[in-house]
């Protein structure tokens, strides 16, 4: 996000919160939230956490959202919403449902 100036930080964080909020009146916000870090740790088989990956493009995942709406067409309004509020594209995915989860 190092093409957002520091002096719009605030008016991206009300704008991107005021998404999240509109999102939860219409019921379909489950979760999401900011990313600490961008190196992940691997937990193995065996139980053993070694570093990576490590991210090698300049893109990089600064958050996440999960919304739960009935259709694609409605997942890319969201994220245009979301876009418009945080300044930043969003990668939409499809998370499969797990009815035992």
């Amino acid at each position: 996000m190092d093409h957002i100036p520091d002096a719009d930080w605030p008016a991206v964080g009300e704008a991107s919160h005021a998404v999240v909020r509109e999102a939860k009146a219409a019921g379909v916000w489950i979760f999401g939230g900011g990313l600490l870090r961008q190196q992940a740790t691997i937990v193995g088989t065996d139980g053993t956490p070694t570093p990576g990956p490590f991210p090698e493009t300049k893109a990089v995942v600064g958050g996440f959202s999960i919304l739960e709406v009935a259709t694609r067409d409605e997942a890319l309004a969201w994220a245009a919403r979301i876009a418009v509020g945080c300044r930043c594209a969003q990668e939409v995915r499809e998370i499969m449902f797990d009815p035992e989860s």
